[in-house]
């Protein structure tokens, strides 16, 4: 109960301090200066008064705008229900996919193209390989999977090379379903985009493959069977 009494009190003091500044332009040198390497490519006022939105990244924090205070986690609206951070991830995640290209991702269609969704994949991971299996059911549904790669073990390891192989593959697609059924392949080497794969995967927040982003940025963490994307995307609304 104490550290309860406690959190409400700290948060209370912080939304007086923040309140009584409402209105006050961001500091953006300073935002800055504290983000040190990263970039914000958003600033803008938040509902909370005298707290800002800053994305950076893939990633959304809370700064005051003197930027002494920083909050990270989700902001929700408790009248409403609503998680007012997932619409600000969401775009952030789709411009952070975005920036990587198509050309550099391995890429399945389907004949009739209705939605899309990009995978991050390990060759030598259990689930990633049920997923690829199911190819023919996603492309049935009009869902086109793209792919990037993420080997758990790290640079230089096995599915490293694996990844790298496929890539360099005079038939990409052809060679990544061959590596998934266990077949061996010509161990290639050439220039490849695995490493800005593996760094892009990590901002996203990725713990395990598969790692799944559906076309509206929002993320699944796991395996998820075609009919399980089909009804996500017609729950939304997007059919």
């Amino acid at each position: 109960m104490k550290s309860r009494i406690l959190f409400v009190t700290l948060f209370a003091s912080m939304f007086v301090s923040t309140a009584s500044i409402a209105g006050q332009s961001p500091d953006k040198a300073a935002i800055q200066k504290v983000l040190g390497e990263s970039t914000a490519t958003s600033i803008k006022p938040s509902k909370i008064p005298g707290l800002f939105e800053v994305v950076v990244d893939a990633h959304v924090l809370y700064m005051s705008g003197d930027a002494r205070y920083v909050l990270q986690g989700d902001l929700v609206d408790t009248n409403s229900g609503k998680n007012l951070t997932e619409p600000s991830r969401q775009t952030a995640v789709k411009s952070a996919i975005a920036k990587m290209g198509e050309d550099k991702m391995i890429i399945f269609s389907p004949k009739v193209k209705k939605h899309s969704m990009t995978v991050f994949t390990d060759i030598d991971c259990g689930y990633c390989r049920k997923l690829h299996g199911q190819m023919d059911q996603y492309l049935g549904k009009g869902i086109e999977v793209r792919y990037m790669m993420f080997p758990r073990a790290g640079k230089n390891s096995e599915s490293y090379k694996k990844a790298v192989a496929v890539w360099c593959s005079d038939d990409r697609r052809d060679a990544l379903t061959k590596s998934k059924k266990g077949a061996s392949i010509p161990m290639k080497t050439c220039d490849n985009p695995i490493d800005e794969h593996m760094k892009l995967a990590k901002n996203l927040g990725l713990r395990g493959t598969p790692f799944v982003v559906l076309e509206d940025g929002s993320i699944q963490p796991g395996y998820i069977p075609p009919a399980a994307v089909e009804k996500y995307y017609n729950s939304t609304g997007k059919k």
